[in-house]
């Protein structure tokens, strides 16, 4: 499998000024201080199951980083539709990718096209202002199935019942609600729900994100 370096090696190996500036301009990446791709990998990316945590990337990497692991998804579903098999695809803290013009347009790319390749994202964020400032939103929804809605902070719910056309009283299922609470948008039908799921499960321990329920 080749690595950034080789990339850099072949380029310097060509005559031309152009090949010459692109490699001079991946040099930090390749023996500089942001070599951190420039290695081959110690995961598995062939699991069934493959976690990109990105978040100590500092924040002169986080976009190439963003943009890797976007790549590198777009490779696995390319091979799991040979495969037909469907890959999913799960995006947490999404309004980070909305907030580079590149990653944007990749990742509306990714929600335009998956599905027609098996592909299945979804993505998740508490930071509903900041989903929502981006210009790619309105593609982002027009290109969603459905959208899974909990309880939102006061400001929130104002912007996103004027993007998403809920009535007060549909509102009121995401406002103050408890676990579990909130609507659920299928095309143009929008259904509140209560999922009590059931704490005494494997499952739930697994699951589960609050520290006092989280065993050692």
């Amino acid at each position: 499998m080749p690595i950034l370096e080789d990339l850099y090696n072949a380029l310097r190996e060509q005559d031309e000024k152009e090949a010459q500036y692109i490699a001079t301009a991946l040099e930090i990446y390749v023996t500089g201080s942001l070599n951190v791709f420039n290695h081959r990998t110690n995961v598995d990316i062939q699991s069934r199951i493959v976690s990109y945590d990105i978040k100590e990337l500092g924040k002169q990497l986080k976009k190439i980083g963003m943009l890797i692991v976007q790549d590198q998804v777009w490779n696995r579903v390319t091979v799991n539709r040979e495969a037909h098999k469907s890959t999913r695809y799960y995006i947490d803290e999404m309004h980070l990718l909305l907030k580079e013009d590149q990653t944007a347009a990749y990742t509306v790319e990714i929600w335009k096209r998956f599905r027609k390749w098996g592909g299945i994202p979804t993505g998740i964020t508490q930071n509903v202002k900041d989903l929502l400032s981006s210009r790619e939103v309105e593609n982002i929804f027009e290109n969603s199935d459905y959208i899974y809605m909990l309880n939102q902070a006061s400001g929130d719910r104002q912007i996103l019942a004027k993007h998403l056309n809920i009535s007060p009283h549909q509102l009121s299922y995401v406002t103050h609600s408890g676990e579990g609470e909130g609507l659920l948008f299928y095309g143009s039908v929008i259904l509140p729900f209560v999922d009590r799921f059931p704490k005494d499960t494997e499952l739930y321990r697994i699951m589960t994100t609050k520290p006092q329920e989280q065993s050692a």
